[in-house]
């Protein structure tokens, strides 16, 4: 069984029929087809323009506006392990560490097929992937020999390289070695690169500060990979990016507690968290979270949702269509808790998950997910 709580936009796709265009308190979400209701949702991973559900058995089925709204199964032979939608791609990877892809900047000649596109990289070493990241218009791969490769747009630097001389790739090309974790989000147009040192590289457009280079670094694109030296101390356990603004959640230990999960943003005011304009990372502080675990932060274009151990559900930023589940279109430039409904399996808020689309959420059972899984 599976329980999906939906707010926010409802079109392009349309994601519940007969329902207005912005559902503005959290809602049931039911699949159409009562079988879809009775299999376990594994991810949840939303764009602009579509958004797929995969469910534990290893099948998805994607809401698309260019399949006439109507849900439709994604036609991959392999199990599939994760999904995850950008702005106009999306990429699928499968147990056996295939990446499947489509959209404009992947395959230009029919951007609705999903191609192969860890077959292409040139290194047959470097062909079988762990992990895939989808930004607004590229794809971030991650390879079992901790390897990261880049493909699709390169016009604001996004992919590590000079934009006038790589624009854009239809081929992965490698970024970096020694890479443990990449993290962007489905309307960045930047990437963190996270290596086996805890040392943390960005690239990509900075035109309000999100890259949380500092005050120093003011370019609107930073197009060579760079090393974050302000960085926060402690483990970095996710970075999700939205548009203009970056939020990164770090584990603190301490030495008589317990370890303390903080976070801390940069970029722009009213989006961040922060009530405040910041260029460099800057912790979040606020009453709803300060005595609490957070377990899980997710980030759509302007907005953001946490999820803590005491099953608070707590969101900031825009709220134009209602992406924050209060009730209302006012902007919340500081975190705020977001009543919910009775949860069908509230015996533990550990197994929901939360999944931002660019002005769409999504709180979703599905217990065992390990947070490394995580959305993009």
């Amino acid at each position: 069984m599976n329980e999906i709580i939906f707010f926010g936009q409802n079109q392009s796709p349309i994601l519940i029929k007969n329902k207005p265009n912005k559902i503005t308190k959290p809602i049931q979400f039911k699949f159409e087809n009562e079988n879809e209701n009775e299999k376990q949702i594994k991810q949840i991973s939303s764009g602009r323009f579509s958004t797929i559900f995969l469910f534990k058995n290893g099948k998805a089925i994607e809401y698309s506006r260019y399949t006439n709204q109507n849900p439709s199964k994604i036609q991959i032979e392999e199990n599939i392990q994760k999904v995850t939608v950008g702005y106009r791609n999306e990429a699928i990877l499968t147990i056996e560490g295939n990446v499947f892809a489509k959209g404009r900047d992947i395959n230009s000649k029919n951007p609705k097929e999903f191609i192969n596109i860890s077959s292409l990289i040139k290194d047959k070493n470097d062909r079988i992937i762990e992990d895939i990241v989808c930004g607004a218009q590229s794809i971030y791969l991650l390879t079992s020999n901790q390897n990261a490769y880049g493909i699709g747009s390169n016009h604001n630097g996004q992919l590590g390289f000079d934009s006038k001389t790589i624009p854009k790739t239809q081929k992965p090309i490698l970024m970096m070695k020694n890479v443990s974790k990449i993290f962007s989000g489905n309307t960045s147009q930047r990437v963190f690169l996270l290596n086996s040192n805890q040392e943390l590289f960005v690239c990509g457009w900075n035109n309000h500060g999100q890259v949380g280079l500092g005050e120093s670094r003011k370019e609107k694109k930073i197009q060579k990979l760079t090393k974050i030296k302000n960085i926060p101390k402690g483990k970095i356990i996710d970075i999700q990016c939205g548009y203009i603004y970056s939020i990164i959640l770090i584990e603190i230990e301490n030495e008589n507690e317990n370890p303390k999960r903080k976070l801390y943003s940069c970029g722009r005011y009213l989006f961040n968290g922060l009530g405040k304009y910041t260029y460099e990372f800057t912790e979040i502080k606020s009453s709803l979270f300060e005595n609490d675990n957070i377990l899980e932060i997710s980030v759509g274009c302007y907005h953001t949702l946490i999820l803590t151990s005491n099953s608070k559900l707590i969101g900031f930023g825009d709220n134009f269509f209602c992406q924050l589940g209060t009730g209302d279109t006012e902007p919340q430039p500081i975190p705020i808790q977001i009543e919910l409904p009775e949860l069908r399996f509230n015996e533990n808020i550990s197994n929901y998950h939360i999944s931002c689309g660019e002005y769409n959420s999504f709180l979703y059972y599905s217990p065992f997910l390990s947070f490394s899984f995580f959305q993009s």
